[in-house]
């Protein structure tokens, strides 16, 4: 039953899965991931590939290369089961076939593993994988105007997300953040993000760190009155984030989003404060 859980959670999201795979990043992404698979298997081109193979056929698999790919597949298995989102899912199998790619391209010729590790590194500077369009209902903040939100109605709760674009964490939640926004939003309760890698002033005055090694991206901060009541991850003393799962479920049941909901929503909405779809602004 434990495997066939996540098999049957793949196939109801294939629809969205295939459509994914159809962008310029993902399309890029998978023919990088079977680039030694193309290799081995291609005729007239792994004719003249090495291998430790007893029959010698250097169009098949040899123990220690099914040995490597046995191995990164455990691990991207482990990955996955803390994986929340789909996107996260199939970004663990992208980014560990790319690695099994490095090893094998290493270990059957230095120079083919060297084109291959150059082109990933190219890959990686140039491209990003797809930001979440979807419809939202959340307010974008800047540093000129985030004190000025969450002190403009006392009775508004706010909760704000601490972002970086280039975090790969921050870009698998933005569908889930996006869905709860769409579920709470409502007249006292509003959700908010800021990106502290463009706005480094505000990482310093709230306390996230913006470094990849904190492990404190992302960050879901609840504002009541302006004030800070309580954030996701908690962070430790020596400044590591609490190892924490971001998903739908547990930020609903940490931040008690129903009952603060219920709550919220009787707030008559006041002239002037009206907050739209999909609602952008020159920070974003």
């Amino acid at each position: 039953m434990a495997l066939l859980t996540p098999l049957f959670a793949f196939l109801y999201h294939l629809p969205q899965v295939y459509k994914w795979l159809l962008k310029p990043y993902y399309v890029a992404s998978l023919f990088m991931s079977i680039a030694f698979l193309a290799v081995r298997k291609t005729p007239g081109v792994c004719d003249h590939l090495s291998t430790q193979r007893e029959d010698g056929n250097s169009c098949d698999f040899d123990w220690r290369e099914v040995e490597i790919l046995m191995f990164l597949s455990a691990i991207v298995m482990m990955k996955n089961r803390r994986a929340i989102t789909v996107e996260q899912h199939v970004g663990n199998i992208i980014l560990f076939s790319k690695v099994a790619n490095v090893i094998l391209f290493f270990r059957l010729d230095i120079r083919m593993g060297l084109l291959y590790l150059t082109l990933c590194i190219v890959f990686l500077m140039t491209c990003k994988p797809p930001l979440y369009m979807g419809p939202e209902y959340i307010k974008y903040l800047s540093d000129k105007t985030i004190d000025d939100e969450l002190d403009r109605d006392s009775r508004v709760t706010w909760i704000v997300e601490f972002f970086a674009n280039w975090s790969p964490e921050c870009q698998s939640f933005a569908s889930v953040y996006a869905d709860l926004s769409l579920k709470y939003n409502c007249s006292g309760l509003k959700f908010g993000k800021v990106d502290i890698g463009r706005y480094g002033e505000i990482s310093k005055k709230y306390k996230v760190s913006a470094s990849p090694l904190s492990k404190q991206l992302p960050s879901l901060v609840l504002f009541q009155g302006g004030k800070e009541v309580m954030r996701r991850p908690q962070v430790d003393k020596k400044g590591r984030a609490v190892s924490w799962s971001f998903t739908e479920e547990n930020i609903i049941r940490e931040f008690n989003l129903n009952e603060l909901y219920q709550k919220s929503k009787k707030i008559i909405k006041t002239k002037g404060d009206k907050y739209y779809k999909n609602e952008t602004n020159d920070t974003k």
